[in-house]
């Protein structure tokens, strides 16, 4: 395939869902972009299908959900991942020609998923508590990091070039892809537990001492002595389990409870303070590191539609 810039691949032949597709092995790339208001266009995933929101505003409404009357708004640096058989309806409420709404899917063979699934469970048993990513799956939307920003960039850059190790690495990052998604919703599913049986192990001992004390400064020596854990396999079991350290957590866990804060039209000032930060504009460098957007642009952008 001749090397060729996105920017021309994406010249509009349609106004809503203007589609680019690059295929690979066992995965598709495609970016759509969309240049004028619509509401209610269909999306079917016949494989799982990971959406990566880019620029602009989507309002998602998921059949079975209680959003499906309002919607679910999808903003940039957020993921949509469908499993297999899923359906939702999206709004474009604010696309136009110049600005349009754009957004990046990875369709990935449910094959792939599980073969990766079925590794992962040797160094991560805990795997088995989730459904995995079965046709009964329900549709996560989620915050997608920093990491898994870049992974998205450097797999479009991948589809779109003529590298002779293409394949082989489209395959590696698609890989990479699974595995972030796997572990999210293992850490999303542990953080739920923990809730209802704190004790139930070390590991979510942790998360729940981490969950209940967001607002204080991490003691890891504390930490450490409420999980029954030593310093060193604390850091192994969030690692090896989780992805990230227990600081990092606790940061990403700040910036989410911020972010619904802020959605339900909390004072941005305020939420620092009562989230732990040492000042206002140290809270708004992390959110806009996490988020991609500062603390005010996600506020305009989640009550856009009300």
């Amino acid at each position: 395939m001749a090397t060729q810039k996105i920017s021309q691949l994406r010249a509009p032949r349609v106004l809503i869902e203007n589609k680019i597709s690059f295929a690979g092995p066992d995965s598709e790339v495609s970016i759509y972009d969309t240049y004028q208001a619509a509401s209610r266009v269909r999306l079917d995933a016949g494989e799982l299908l990971f959406c990566g929101m880019v620029t602009g505003r989507k309002i998602m409404h998921t059949a079975g959900t209680e959003t499906i009357a309002k919607g679910q708004v999808f903003l940039p640096h957020e993921s949509f991942v469908m499993a297999p058989g899923g359906v939702v309806e999206i709004d474009f409420p604010d696309a136009t020609l110049e600005n349009p709404t754009t957004c990046l899917t990875v369709e990935i063979s449910k094959e792939r998923v599980n073969s990766i699934s079925d590794r992962l469970n040797d160094s991560l048993p805990m795997l088995e508590l989730v459904n995995q990513w079965q046709s009964r799956t329900p549709v996560l939307h989620t915050h997608h990091s920093t990491e898994t920003q870049k992974l998205l960039t450097r797999l479009t850059t991948l589809f779109t070039e003529n590298h002779p190790d293409r394949d082989i690495l489209i395959d590696l990052n698609i890989s990479e892809l699974i595995i972030r998604m796997l572990r999210h919703k293992t850490r999303d599913f542990l953080l739920a537990y923990c809730s209802n049986d704190p004790e139930a192990n070390s590991l979510i001992a942790a998360l729940d001492w981490i969950n209940s004390t967001l607002s204080k400064p991490l003691d890891i020596d504390q930490l450490c002595r409420h999980a029954g854990m030593s310093r060193s396999r604390l850091y192994v079991e969030f690692k090896e389990k989780l992805g990230c350290s227990p600081v990092e957590l606790q940061q990403q866990l700040r910036l989410k409870l911020a972010a619904e804060r802020i959605s339900d039209g909390e004072a941005i000032t305020a939420i620092s303070y009562d989230l732990g930060f040492s000042t206002p504009s140290h809270f708004c460098h992390r959110f806009k590191n996490f988020f991609g957007c500062t603390a005010s642009e996600y506020k305009i952008g989640s009550h856009k539609e009300n």
